[in-house]
C-alpha cells in the first residue's frame, strides 16, 4: 500500500537516477551508497545511518517493479500534496487530491467514506490495486521486509598448539576488510565456527549474513587428539617392560612428566597422565601415554648369546596359542 510519505520523497533523487532509469541502472546506484554509508563503514555516525535508511527505503519501492508503478502514479497525481486532515488550514489536503480525481476541486463537494458495503480501506484499496487500506505483510509496504545479506564461508589453518590452547586470528574478506576471529581452545580439525553479521551486507538495509569459518588443524609430530585427551606413543626397552622402570613422558609445551612402568607391561598398556590433556570451558582431558616395545635392530655377537641363553631359560609358552584357539572357534 502506497505510503503517504511518498508525497514527498524523490526515490530517484536519493538514489541519484532519472525517473526512466533502469533495473539495473537503479541497483547499481543503490549499491554503490550502500557500501558508502552502511553503519559498519561509519560506526556512530547519525547521519550515515539516517542517509542508509533513506536510500534503503527508496531501493525498497522502485526496485520493485509494482511499488515503483504505484509510486509513479502517486507522485503524478498528488504534484507534491500530502494528506491532510479534512478542513485543516493547509492547501493540497486530502479532499483536493481524490476530489481531483473525481472531477471536483478543493473547494467543492467532500466526499463521505461510509462504513458498510463499500468503506473507505476498499476504496483506497482499489486506487492502488492492493487490498484494504493499512492490511500489511511486512516490508516497508508489507512485503517481507529487508532481505537478508548471504552466508559468506572461509577457511584458516592452525598449527596444533594453536587449536588446543586458542587464538585470536586475523581474517582477510574478500573486499579487503579485516575481520578479528577469537579462535576457542579446543577447537577440532574440521569445526565450523558461525560470526554473526560478518557476511554479506544485505541489498536492502536488512541484517548482514553470517561467516562460516571452517577450521583445519596441522598435525602434530606426537600428539594426536582423542576427544579432550592426548595420546602419545612412548617407546620402552624390552627390560623396561619386564623388570619395570620409571620413564619421561613428554607433554604438550610443557615439562616431561615422569611415569612408572609396572613390571611386565605388555606392549599397547595405556599409561594416564590426569590433567594433561585439552584444556576448555567444558573440562580438561588427560594424557595418554600408549606403551610401544622397542626391539633394537642390532645386536653385537656376545648380546644375541646372552639373549638365546636368556630365551632358553623362559617358560616353553606360546604367546599366540590362545589367539590361535579363538581365530578356530
Amino acid at each position: 500500500m502506497a505510503s503517504q510519505d511518498w508525497f514527498d520523497k524523490d526515490f530517484y533523487q536519493t538514489l541519484g537516477v532519472s525517473k526512466d532509469a533502469s533495473d539495473a541502472d537503479i541497483k547499481k546506484a543503490y549499491r554503490k551508497l550502500a557500501r558508502q554509508y552502511h553503519p559498519d563503514q561509519n560506526p556512530g555516525d547519525a547521519a550515515a545511518e539516517a542517509k542508509f535508511k533513506e536510500i534503503s527505503e527508496a531501493n525498497s519501492v522502485l526496485s520493485d517493479a509494482d511499488q515503483r508503478k504505484e509510486y509513479d502514479a502517486v507522485r503524478a497525481m498528488g504534484g507534491g500534496a500530502r494528506f491532510t486532515a479534512p478542513g485543516g488550514a493547509g492547501a493540497g489536503g486530502f479532499e483536493d487530491v481524490f476530489g481531483g480525481m473525481f472531477g471536483q476541486g478543493g473547494g467543492g463537494q467532500r466526499f463521505t467514506f461510509q462504513q458498510g458495503g463499500g468503506d473507505y480501506d476498499d476504496l483506497l484499496g482499489g486506487l492502488f490495486g492492493s487490498g484494504r487500506f493499512g492490511q500489511s505483510t511486512g516490508g516497508y509496504r508489507g512485503f517481507g521486509g529487508p532481505t537478508p545479506g548471504r552466508d559468506v564461508t572461509a577457511t584458516t589453518t592452525l598449527d596444533f598448539i594453536t587449536a588446543t590452547r586458542g587464538e585470536q586470528v586475523t581474517l582477510q574478506t574478500s573486499d579487503g576488510k579485516p575481520i578479528t576471529v577469537r579462535i576457542p581452545a579446543g577447537v577440532s580439525d574440521g569445526q565450523k565456527i558461525k560470526l554473526r553479521g560478518k557476511g554479506q551486507l544485505s541489498p536492502d538495509g536488512g541484517e548482514a549474513g553470517d561467516l562460516i569459518l571452517t577450521v583445519k588443524v596441522r598435525k602434530h609430530p606426537v600428539f594426536e587428539r582423542d576427544g579432550l585427551n592426548l595420546r602419545v606413543n612412548v617407546p620402552v626397552t624390552f627390560a623396561e617392560a619386564a623388570l619395570g622402570a620409571t620413564i619421561e613422558v613428554p607433554t604438550l609445551g610443557g615439562k616431561p612428566v615422569k611415569l612408572k612402568v609396572a613390571p611386565g607391561t605388555p606392549s599397547g598398556r595405556v599409561l594416564r597422565v590426569k590433567g594433561r590433556g585439552v584444556e576448555t570451558k567444558s573440562g580438561t582431558g588427560d594424557l595418554l601415554a600408549i606403551v610401544q616395545i622397542a626391539v633394537p635392530s642390532h645386536l653385537s655377537a656376545d648380546a644375541k648369546k646372552k639373549l638365546e641363553a636368556f630365551v632358553a631359560d623362559l617358560p616353553d609358552e606360546d604367546p599366540r596359542a590362545d589367539l590361535l584357539a579363538k581365530a578356530s572357534e
